[in-house]
């Protein structure tokens, strides 16, 4: 950076500029790297290891492409920077010496001292890295810190991931490892769900979480991330065929499990993490709240009146809108009269800040408490919202959208809602209703009958009298996928 500001202060430059500037200040070889520039898409890359216990070498072969895009069918390998690191089998890290690469062993001391983590600079479509002097089968960390923005596939098998969960020292890749292993896991209870299958829940994921939990030296941020689960529209994704319902039983069936097997842990979270302090706003305090907000949730998914009480306590004593938001949504998870009463008050309190009353109609628009279609409908005439207010409509139209499991309602109440709120939203402000009706770009995901549901909606759509060109756009857009 300094040799940057030195050449380019008060000039007007080029990404070719501030690239030569790094390329030239680190004596390195950069060569294909401006293709991250000029190539569209995102690579994937295939790491496969193995470990030769004659030679105490470890090898990673690793494979590129870069998926086709329109207008470049073909695409050249980039430069990708993949930092590595080794655990050995009690977790701990092992030092790197040297690795064999291009015909040529590289040392990779440091000041005569050893290192734990390398860069390897995969820059062509094949290739591979041999490290030496490793004197036992290693579990490898790899992309630690998330060094490329890539997809990566690897040969770790589970109990190599439930390894690095536990062990591995980069939080990035213990998180990935909790990730991975939680869509996994997930996905096979999907299976068994469909299958009608009981629901059992991996001991080994239970304890990975319950070692973060337990874990004082770990920062309390990662730790809330480490041990929420990967949303359902991301496990859709991953399915030939989406289906809502039984992502949304697998997930809340995982939460309320880990609840019931870490309730001594998650209450104990919740209080060492209570503060009755002055708001604070910097990295301890936020983390603080956010793992204690985590727990609340987990618990209050339960439906226990003793753990709804806590909640309620929470929700009375916060010192801040951060907690207490948090408490109203752990709260507002079930549907009762604990949740009216609630989310009563807290419009009530805040009914003068619109910013925040915005979140109010989001937090209600994106429950998945059941036939919530309803609730929605009801809310389109509360005394806040307003339908020519883009934010406001954002807040509730879209947050509803954002709900799996009851904006793809297998009765198409859902599908009704919005398609009918397109119509009325176009005569309005056809920008946001083009917004909206996005939300149907993606029907051809579904089942047959979340597809013909949708696709009735389109068909309204466009089929209605002095439709603007925003949303004829993406409506018919849609319809064509």
């Amino acid at each position: 950076m300094d040799l940057y500001f030195q050449r380019h202060d008060g000039q007007a430059v080029t990404c070719e500029d501030f690239f030569a500037a790094m390329r030239d200040a680190n004596g390195a070889d950069f060569c294909n790297f401006l293709l991250w520039y000029s190539q569209a898409g995102t690579p994937s890359v295939k790491v496969i290891s193995s470990y030769n216990a004659d030679a105490h070498t470890f090898s990673l072969k690793f494979s590129q492409d870069v998926p086709p895009t329109p207008g470049q069918p073909v695409k050249e390998p980039m430069f990708i920077p993949v930092a590595v690191g080794l655990l050995d089998s009690s977790g701990k890290e092992m030092p790197l010496t040297s690795v064999y690469h291009n015909g040529a062993l590289q040392s990779l001391a440091s000041n005569g001292g050893p290192v734990y983590s390398t860069v390897l600079r995969v820059t062509k479509r094949e290739e591979e890295f041999v490290l030496s002097d490793i004197n036992e089968r290693p579990i490898p960390s790899l992309l630690r810190n998330f060094s490329a923005p890539i997809r990566l596939e690897t040969d770790l098998t589970d109990s190599d991931l439930f390894f690095l969960l536990a062990h591995d020292s980069d939080e990035f890749n213990r998180w990935e490892a909790g990730q991975v292993l939680a869509r996994k896991l997930m996905l096979s209870l999907v299976s068994d769900f469909q299958q009608s299958k009981p629901l059992v829940l991996n001991q080994k994921f239970v304890h990975g979480l319950r070692s973060m939990l337990c874990d004082s030296s770990l920062d309390k941020e990662f730790i809330s991330k480490a041990i929420t689960l990967p949303g359902e529209g991301e496990i859709m994704d991953m399915m030939d065929i989406a289906d809502p319902d039984a992502v949304h039983a697998v997930r809340t069936f995982i939460r309320k499990q880990l609840a019931q097997e870490l309730k001594t842990e998650l209450l104990s979270t919740i209080e060492s993490n209570r503060s009755s302090d002055e708001y604070v706003f910097d990295h301890p305090s936020m983390a603080r709240r956010a793992l204690k907000n985590i727990a609340l949730a987990y618990l209050a998914a339960l439906e226990d009146p003793e753990l709804t009480e806590l909640a309620l306590c929470e929700y009375r004593n916060a010192t801040n809108m951060t907690e207490q938001f948090a408490a109203l949504a752990a709260i507002a998870q079930n549907p009762g009269q604990n949740r009216d009463d609630v989310l009563a008050d807290f419009y009530k309190k805040w009914q003068h800040d619109f910013l925040v009353v915005n979140k109010w109609f989001a937090l209600q628009a994106m429950s998945d408490v059941p036939g919530n279609v309803e609730n929605v409908r009801k809310l389109l005439n509360h005394p806040a919202f307003d339908l020519r207010n883009p934010n406001k409509v954002y807040s509730l139209v879209g947050g509803f959208c954002g709900s799996p499991v009851n904006f793809h309602s297998k009765d198409g109440s859902g599908y009704k809602f919005l398609g009918e709120l397109v119509v009325q939203l176009d005569k309005i402000n056809p920008q946001v209703a083009s917004r909206m009706v996005s939300a149907f770009s993606r029907w051809r995901r579904y089942d047959e009958t979340r597809q013909k549901l949708a696709k009735a909606q389109l068909e309204m759509i466009m089929s209605t009298n002095g439709l603007s060109e925003n949303v004829f756009e993406i409506a018919s857009k849609s319809l064509a996928a």
